[in-house]
Parts: structure tokens; sequence; C-alpha cells
């Protein structure tokens, strides 16, 4: 596999915000996923569940709901602030933001036709907007109530709205804009004390049936024409907070404050006979708290909330084939690059949401054998902490491979600093006039004279860094228009060449040295998740969201032999069926037939000289092959060479010097960052 010399970077204090709401979208099988910082994660669940655009949040932002419009095409929020967000999916931003003039805004739904949108607000009232391509425009407010309206559902006709408030539930004509029904919920006291009920969600059935859950732990189906409750379900004993139906309307989840989910299922009393009742049958519990939000796909289960998980647990009976639908997915960690590295300076550089920490890693002056722990003789230390100017969260950045420059980004401004080493003390000068693009992505060329600014359309703006300025010396254009933003950024070791890849799969290559466009990779159907270049064979390897590794030969304009023997044979299928991308690509310049790579629950080292292993070999085999002689282990050895030891992963690098870095996050450390979560009594306590 490779010796190393490996550090076990453990001081990244990473913990992913809360989940607050989601939204899928059938017709382009994408997820939107709200967190509590603001920001908006879109994931493919087409590419194997990959997260392929992120929209950084922004501290004046406060998300309280989300949907999709016009089969997936438009993208809405609002929040606390009263104002009604719309995306830029190309952008990766905020297209425009309205103020509906009722104060917070609790719920935001779009109508089965996608036309009109609703939002219910603190003052109680609930107003509708006609939906256009370039902006919402206000059309009417229906009846004005007392109390705030929480949450809101459209019947599947559009011609009602159900709202949901405290202690009662509101139905509303869309035409004529009246109240039509009050629906009041059971107030009884408990324990001699007066309670309030607050309707949390509600949903609309074609049958006319209301479905509701609230804070008393009940799951209520009323009849929406008289007004009447039909059924109860006294589900759990804390608050249910959402609640989500199935399109076909014969399943719907329950998510709880004790973050436990429950399945109901509209299911038949006798078998033979057509009458059905909704029936609990499955209770699941994925994660540790609150859940906050919860989605409904033709196949699986989705849900988040506190611990920042987003979770898609598969409905096995809706799955036609045994493959990686069938597996439970548990998504904590970005599918992208939190960290950078200054490899000749060791630097470590981490991003926050609010902040970056500039760390120098730790030294050892011992060696040992395999699986030895070396004393430490110069310990980690936190060299700079860089707070973010304005409230925007940070998007991307960057440290330089000499680490005397640190970049990074919010949506809407591009920062420069430029580093002082001198007698172990450090000194920072921000880069005046700093030439303003939308920044996507971020990187240093490897000599550190040019910064490349991955922006909107495919484009990657050039700026040139000397004397401790920044100038602007060109803009590298995609051979054919595009709208789709870059993704990922490789340069080349020796600094000739620049590779950009965008979400739908298209990678170009550009000649930076003469500043022109050199040729692209033919297009693969799964978007790429990692792209580096091969410091001897200027090769670019890639990394796609279905687990496919490919190398292309620039200098040929071709993928290369190998890659044709793994288009022709495909890879592993244990392989195949992991649930987290490749995120980092690196080479031993020592081995170049070595190809390091990661995902978050794995470290592998790719051998090409070997051969690719077939399904009737094990993926995983270091352990079986140490207990082999030197010669029946080579008879016996394949291309991957695979540990678990180091996980949840979320960087690789190879230093100058040859030792690597290793990044690791475990849950643990997590968990005990997060609220506590609600005391729940147990057995015998």
């Amino acid at each position: 596999m490779g010796e190393f010399k490996v550090h076990r970077v453990r001081f990244f204090d990473f913990v992913p915000s809360g989940v607050r709401c989601m939204s899928y979208s059938d017709q382009t099988e994408r997820l939107a996923v709200a967190r509590n910082d603001g920001s908006v994660e879109i994931y493919n669940f087409s590419a194997n569940y990959y997260q392929e655009k992120i929209i950084p949040g922004d501290d004046r932002r406060s998300t309280e709901s989300i949907c999709w419009v016009a089969g997936g095409e438009q993208l809405f929020s609002a929040g606390l602030n009263g104002e009604i967000i719309e995306y830029d999916l190309d952008k990766l931003g905020v297209k425009y933001s309205l103020d509906a003039f009722g104060g917070p805004i609790w719920g935001i739904a779009a109508n089965p036709g996608g036309t009109q949108l609703a939002v219910c607000c603190e003052d109680g009232s609930v107003k509708l907007f006609s939906i256009t391509p370039e902006k919402i425009v206000f059309e009417k407010t229906l009846d004005r109530q007392e109390d705030r309206i929480l949450c809101l559902a459209w019947h599947p006709s559009g011609s009602h709205i159900v709202a949901g408030s405290v202690n009662n539930i509101k139905v509303f004509s869309v035409s004529s804009g009246h109240l039509l029904h009050t629906l009041k919920l059971d107030l009884r006291p408990v324990s001699g004390r007066r309670r309030e009920c607050i309707v949390w969600s509600v949903a609309v059935l074609s049958c006319g049936e209301i479905v509701s859950v609230d804070s008393t732990g009940k799951l209520n189906f009323w009849e929406m024409k008289n007004g009447t409750l039909l059924r109860t379900y006294n589900v759990a004993s804390c608050d249910l907070l959402c609640l989500a139906v199935a399109k076909t309307e014969d399943s719907l989840l329950v998510g709880t404050a004790q973050g436990v989910l429950f399945q109901f299922q509209h299911l038949a009393l006798q078998a033979g006979k057509p009458e059905q009742q909704w029936i609990c049958t499955k209770p699941f519990r994925y994660h540790t708290h609150d859940v906050r939000a919860v989605a409904h796909s033709s196949t699986a289960l989705l849900s988040g909330g506190v611990d920042g998980h987003v979770v898609s647990r598969p409905l096995m009976e809706k799955v036609q084939t045994k493959s990686y639908e069938a597996a439970l997915r548990k998504i904590t960690f970005p599918h992208r690059h939190l960290v950078s590295c200054a490899q000749a300076s060791r630097l470590l550089l981490f991003q926050f949401p609010e902040h970056l920490e500039l760390w120098q890693l730790g030294q050892t002056n011992e060696s040992g054998m395999d699986g030895d722990l070396l004393n430490v003789s110069q310990e980690e230390e936190l060299l700079l902490q860089l707070k973010r100017k304005g409230s925007e969260c940070i998007r991307c950045s960057t440290v330089s491979r000499c680490g005397s420059w640190v970049s990074y980004a919010t949506m809407s401004h591009l920062f420069l600093h430029q580093l002082h080493h001198k007698n172990n003390n450090m000194s920072i000068n921000r880069v005046p006039k700093v030439p303003q693009f939308p920044a996507l992505q971020l990187l240093f060329s490897p000599d550190s004279t040019r910064l490349y600014v991955g922006s909107v359309g495919g484009c990657v703006h050039v700026l040139e860094l000397s004397g401790g300025a920044c100038q602007h010396l060109h803009t590298l254009e995609p051979p054919a228009v595009s709208s789709h933003p870059v993704h990922l950024l490789a340069a080349s070791p020796d600094g000739s060449l620049l590779a950009v890849a965008s979400a739908n799969s298209q990678i170009d290559v550009f000649n930076v040295k003469e500043l022109k466009y050199e040729c692209s990779v033919p297009q693969y159907n799964s978007p790429p998740t990692a792209i580096s270049i091969h410091p001897s064979t200027n090769n670019l390897v890639i990394a796609h969201a279905d687990q496919m590794v490919l190398e292309f030969s620039i200098a040929k304009k071709q993928y290369t032999e190998w890659s044709r023997k793994v288009l022709q044979y495909g890879l592993h299928r244990d392989w195949q069926e992991r649930d987290t991308p490749i995120t980092g690509i690196a080479f031993n310049p020592s081995k170049p037939e070595h190809i390091l790579m990661h995902d978050n629950y794995m470290f592998c080292v790719l051998d090409k000289s070997l051969p690719l292993p077939d399904d009737k070999t094990a993926l995983v085999n270091q352990k079986s092959l140490k207990q082999l002689s030197e010669s029946a282990r080579r008879g016996h050895a394949h291309a991957f060479k695979i540990t678990r030891k180091f996980q949840p992963l979320l960087f690789m690098d190879l230093l100058d010097d040859g030792e690597l870095v290793l990044v690791e996050r475990p849950l643990t450390d997590i968990i005990t960052r997060l609220p506590p979560p609600m005391k729940q009594k147990k057995f015998a306590t």
C-alpha cells in the first residue's frame, strides 16, 4: 500500500448546522435542504445522492420553509425576516427577495399547478403571489385572522388552503379569499393545567381529508367539507414537528421532538375488502435530536434535524433492484473540502461559516514501524484566526502552496490577504482593490503567482499577484456558452494546465501559460466529485458520483488505455455500491502508478500497475494478504488498497516532504457540541 508518516488531524472543530426544512422535487429528483445558518444545499438523487450545489447562508436570513415550483426549476424560501427569496440555481445565490409585509413568515407552499405561491405570516395573514419566470407578483391576502399562522397546505385541486395556528385550523377558499371553517383542537386540561395546542404541520388529501400534527403528540384526520374530526392517533408524548405525505397518498411520515420517525400507511383492514385505514407500521430512530423536516419521495423517506444529518430510508417495497437505492443513507458531511493545505510550509486552512483558521502542523523526530504512534516533538499551533467581513457566510477559501497567501469569498465579495513569516511571528495584510467577481471556487497556482477564481457560466478569472498587489490578467471562457457554474478546479504541478469542471459533467482544460483553451473531456453521464492532474504525466484523474474513476490524457486528448479497461469491464461491485463520493485525489511522486483517494469512510491507494479485481475477489483484502508469503501475496494482490482506519475523513493531501495529512472529524466530537436532546424516560430508570 505504501508507507507514509501520517498526520491524524483531529483539531478541525467542524459542526454541521442543523436542518431546518426540506423540499423534494419528483420531476428533477432533487432535494433542497435549508439549514439553521441560512445555507441551502441541493442533492441530486439521480446522481447517487450527490450534493451538487450549495448556496451559502447569511446572518440576516432565517429560513423557516422552502419549496420547489414549476417542476423543480424554481426554488423559493421564506423566514423570520419576513422576506420571500427566490434562488438563482445557476449563479448559486439569491436571485431577489421580496417583503411580504406580514411580519415573520412561518410557511411557504406552491399550488399544484405551480402558478401561485402562498405564505403564512405572524400577523395572522395568508398572502397569495402569482409566479412568473422573472419574479413573483402580489395577488391578494386571504381573510386575516387574530392568531399567527404557523403552517399551510394546498388542496391537490388548488381550490382551498388549509392553515394551522394555535388551538385551531383554518380552511380558506382560494377563489373568494374567505374563511370557510375553523377546526378547533382538543384543549382539555392535563394534570389540572390548561395548555395550548400548536399545530406544527398540515397536509390535505385529494379525498378532502385534512391531516395535522401538533404539540400534544397527536396525528389528526379531519373532514374538510364540514370541519369534523374523523380520527386521532396518539403518536408520541412529545411534539410532532413535521409531516409529509407521499404523492400516491398511501403513506405519510411524521417527525418528532424525540428524534423518532413514524410511518403511517393506508392499508386494507382485511384482504380482499375495499375498506382501508391509516396504520402506524414502522417507527424509525435515525436522529439523536429533534426531527425538524421530513419529505417523501417515491422510493424513500427523507428526514433532517438538529443533529445535522440528512437521512434517506428506502422503502423496500418500492425499490425495484437490489442496488445502492436499497441502502440506508445518512449524509453528515459536505461533499466538498472545507480544508486546504500549504504543502511546502506545512499549514492547514480550516473554513468555517464565520471565520478561517490557519494551523501549523506538528512535527516528530522519530521513525517507526507500520502502525506505530510517534511522539510529537513540536505540537500543532493555531497561527491565525481570520474573521469574515459582513453578515454573509464564507463560500470558499484557499491557501497558497508556500503559505504566503490566503483568499476567501462570500456571496458578494472576494478577499485576498498576504501573510508574512518572520522570527516565529506572523503578520497579515489585506490586499486592497481586489478585482471583484462572483467567486464559487478558489485556487492558487503552484508557484503562488496567480489566483484562479471559478465563477458563473463556467468562466475562470485569472488574477496576477505581485508585490502585495493583485490585478485581473485574463478570463478563461468555456468553448461553448454554458449556464453551469464552476464546480471544481485543479492545476497541474508544473503550472501549465488548469482543469475546470461543472456539475453537468462538462470538464474543460486550459493552457494557463498561454491563456488559451486546450481541450475538453468527453462528457460522462455522472457529475465529477473530484479532479486532479498527475505531476509527471499531466494526465487528469476524475472521480464521478457513480463511483467511476477515469484517467484522461491531456496530451493525447483521449482517455488512457487504463480508463478504457475500466469503462469496458467496470469496477468492483463493492466499490460502486459505496454511498459517499470521492472528494479528494492526490499522487505520490515517488510512485507514479499510485493514485491516492478518499471519501468520508475510507482511504484508498489505487495501483494502476496491478490488475483490477473482479466481483468474486474481496475488495478490502489487506489483512488476508499480510498472512501470505511474499510470492503468494503477489498472486492475490489487486489494484485497490483500502483502509477504513481513518474516519470520518474530511481531507487528504501529501506534503512536499512525503508526509500524509488526514483530517478526521469523529461523530462523538460533533455530538458533544450539539444542544442536549429531549430527555426520554427509559425502563428501570
